[in-house]
């Protein structure tokens, strides 16, 4: 289809563009305000993180179920305009509801349509991008914009009115979110697309035999364990860091710098390892990747000053912006093309529906029972054994006990 006949050789870049800034908007009120938001109804540190943990199971299910209404429908655009409805619908409910029974009924419902809208709008990215012969990067770019804007100035937004205008902010983004999907140009959502460099990837249909090709292989499992270890100190940052700081006494504006901070940071590194990331080994990447996470958390742990907080967020560059970028390249070199999509499933499935489903759930124990301190304490000491699992398999490729990749094997 051409672009031309919509005004402009580029018009539907600039329409998905706009898109992707402002479906960020409402990542930024689910992650890091909501949790104020349950806060102010009162719930415990507990049945936060429960609301938390409910994301991710929900994800699993929602992710293959809408991927796959997509391709049998043929379409990105009308899929993504009816989850964003169902969005709607369900915060105007959520709005109104108080009790913990209710707004996790309500809450699972959001999540059955938020969570598969960010890999259908990087699937369009993807293809509009590769219609132009562009980087997929110079559209996703504006997602993390967007979520910079939106981190800044719904906390000072909050701060005005209060932390229970949260959902009525999340229905404002929304319905702007969902009358900007009438200028999208459509695209069909297939397998074979290649992958983004997104912190919400897609979930695609495992088949058995390709599943059980992957999980014979010992560096594909030793690789997905080290993952799992990140993650989990990863999720209980993410789902923890507003709570934190309302706890330091900051104010809504300060959480927001903490998250522009984390959001703009990461930038300009998804470009550089874009561009030369492949003149480095992943498995070293990986390693220093989890060591910084670990000094992340442990000056999280050490932290006594909003202001402190923000400075450490700063370090989501060095961290999640090396991690993720280079694990998405080791998959893509140890999983051979036609397991592709089976492997990417699975990395989401470890990376963030397993882990955020656990952080969750212990993680609000542990900051109830023990405090900020520990809390972050905890989630350091995965980081460590991710680092160990990273250097250490790495050392063994050295030394030469590595499996051959996957790859090269013929398929069972």
């Amino acid at each position: 289809m051409n672009a031309r006949r919509s005004g402009g050789q580029y018009s539907d870049q600039n329409w998905l563009r706009s898109f992707m800034f402002t479906l960020y908007g409402t990542s930024v009120l689910v992650v890091s305000y909501f949790p104020l938001f349950y806060a102010h109804l009162g719930f415990s540190s507990p049945q936060m993180g429960l609301l938390y943990s409910v994301g991710p199971l929900i994800s699993i299910l929602s992710n293959l179920f809408w991927s796959m209404m997509s391709d049998r429908l043929g379409t990105v655009r009308k899929i993504m305009a009816l989850l964003l409805g169902g969005q709607l619908i369900t915060a105007i409910i959520l709005a109104r509801a108080t009790d913990f029974s209710s707004v996790m009924l309500i809450l699972s419902f959001f999540y059955f349509f938020y969570y598969p809208v960010f890999p259908l709008a990087d699937t369009m990215a993807i293809k509009i991008a590769q219609r132009h012969g562009r980087n997929f990067i110079a559209i996703r770019v504006f997602g993390s914009l967007g979520y910079s804007f939106f981190a800044l100035t719904i906390g000072y937004v909050l701060r005005t009115l209060g932390p229970q205008y949260s959902v009525a902010i999340c229905i404002v983004i929304v319905v702007t979110a969902l009358l900007i999907t009438i200028g999208l140009k459509d695209v069909k959502r297939t397998e074979a697309a290649p992958l983004s460099v997104d912190k919400e990837s897609t979930d695609r249909p495992l088949k058995g035999a390709g599943l059980r090709e992957i999980l014979l292989q010992k560096e594909v499992l030793w690789f997905f364990g080290s993952v799992f270890l990140l993650a989990i100190g990863y999720r209980m940052n993410e789902a923890f860091l507003t709570i934190s700081l309302k706890g330091m006494n900051a104010g809504d504006e300060v959480v927001g710098w903490a998250l522009l901070a984390s959001a703009l940071s990461e930038i300009p590194i998804f470009f550089l390892l874009s561009r030369y990331g492949d003149k480095f080994k992943e498995l070293p990447l990986l390693a220093f990747a989890s060591l910084m996470f670990t000094l992340r958390f442990l000056f999280m742990s050490l932290a006594r000053e909003p202001g402190t907080v923000v400075a450490i967020q700063a370090m989501h560059s060095i961290s999640f912006g090396i991690y993720y970028v280079t694990a998405v390249r080791y998959i893509t070199r140890i999983i051979p093309d036609h397991l592709r999509a089976t492997g990417m499933a699975l990395f989401t499935v470890v990376w963030s529906s397993g882990a955020g489903l656990l952080s969750g759930t212990f993680g609000g124990l542990i900051y109830q029972d023990a405090g900020r301190i520990v809390f972050y304490l905890v989630a350091t000491g995965f980081s460590v054994l991710a680092f160990i699992g990273f250097l250490s398999k790495h050392l063994m490729d050295l030394g030469g006990g590595t499996d051959r990749p996957l790859r090269n094997k013929t398929p069972l």
